[in-house]
């Protein structure tokens, strides 16, 4: 394997010298090593990359997510120095469109900081670039550990989904993790840890417990959760838009993709997107029992249309040419398609919130 890329050569050292590997800590290898990892030297995003995301895909989502800040800055007292966080900006799309947008609610501009929270070189660099434009103070974190505290709003598009995540397989004497290991032919395979897992059983959802053998159950770490709940308990709210299931379930949904198409997750490791469904029952139930207050999920389709993606694109539309105005309605349907695998039934929207501010924009019905 001397020809093997630099970060698959480095990961079979890593368990040969120490054993299999948690599938979690392979995916924090393969996305973020620091000199290897898939976000640290590339901007994967467009059509030249590997995936799109909504914001590049049009303008109206970063807009509608812009007025929704300032909708939730009003709520809040309208602070005169309040922290925009936003987590994995991307190219700074969502931004640039946000800030454009929330021009027409006064004295919004004037009180933000943005703080984006990014570990790609590549993409700060770039993200630099195209907000020197917006004339708004701008500080750049590797965690959300690193953001001062204070009146914040932050707003995480497809960020959770790129988290390490944990599974554990069912076997006939447990629940043991699953790891990434050698295989007999000297490719890296999944197996499973030799020990099971103490108390897994009970630790579960109790209609997930006497699970057939070869279920697999996934988790991730509850820090984040816990740290976005902790925020903006206070003097705050969050903003979680992601692709993921509402309940607890069984499954194995780690997922690679490369040039717009599915690829196997142990083939290339730093080459491919490593993602994996967000548990958002699991989420919103970390952030809730430090204080914040729960709003949704909902279906994306569904925060959208509340928001006005449909007034918003009809605006639109009534300025463009005929070409243009066929983009903007692929768009919108693309945004807002409501079938299992399509953006705006896969992907939900999730707020946890300072429980003073009540409802929130786009979770109430209308």
């Amino acid at each position: 394997m001397a020809d093997a890329p630099a970060l698959q050569r480095e990961i079979r050292r890593l368990i040969t010298t120490t054993g299999p590997m948690l599938v979690a800590d392979y995916m924090r290898l393969a996305l973020t090593h620091p000199q290897h990892g898939y976000y640290v030297g590339r901007d994967p995003l467009g059509a030249a990359g590997d995936f799109i995301t909504a914001p590049e895909i049009s303008q109206m989502f970063g807009e509608l997510i812009g007025l929704w800040m300032a909708s939730v800055w009003r709520q809040m007292g309208a602070p005169e120095n309040v922290r925009i966080v936003e987590l994995g900006p991307g190219r700074g799309t969502l931004l640039l469109d946000a800030l454009r947008a929330a021009r027409v609610v006064e004295g919004f501009r004037e009180a933000i900081v943005l703080h984006l929270v990014e570990v790609s070189p590549a993409l700060k660099k770039l993200q630099q670039q195209r907000l020197q434009a917006l004339d708004v103070p701008a500080l750049w974190h590797p965690t959300l550990e690193d953001v001062p505290g204070g009146p914040t709003i932050i707003v995480a598009n497809e960020f959770i989904d790129a988290l390490p995540v944990h599974q554990a397989v069912r076997q006939a004497d447990g629940w043991h993790e699953r790891v990434v290991e050698i295989g007999a032919d000297g490719k890296l395979c999944f197996g499973v840890a030799n020990d099971t897992l103490p108390h897994f059983e009970t630790s579960l959802p109790r209609a997930l417990r006497g699970s057939p053998a070869g279920s697999i159950f996934e988790w991730r770490d509850d820090r984040t959760a816990l740290d976005l709940g902790r925020r903006v308990r206070d003097e705050g709210a969050a903003l979680i838009l992601d692709y993921g299931h509402v309940k607890y379930g069984l499954g194995d949904t780690l997922q690679a993709v490369a040039g717009h198409a599915y690829v196997d997750p142990l083939q290339s490791p730093g080459e491919a997107d490593l993602t994996a469904h967000v548990d958002f029952e699991a989420l919103a139930q970390s952030a809730e029992s430090i204080g914040g207050r729960i709003h949704g999920p909902i279906l994306q389709r569904d925060f959208l249309l509340r928001l006005g993606i449909e007034q918003r694109a009809a605006t639109l539309k009534t300025k463009a040419s005929r070409d243009k105005a066929l983009e903007i309605e692929l768009a919108l349907s693309r945004l807002t398609a409501s079938g299992a695998q399509d953006m705006g039934e896969l992907f939900k929207a999730l707020a946890i919130a300072d429980p003073k501010l009540g409802a929130l924009p786009g979770f109430e019905m209308p």
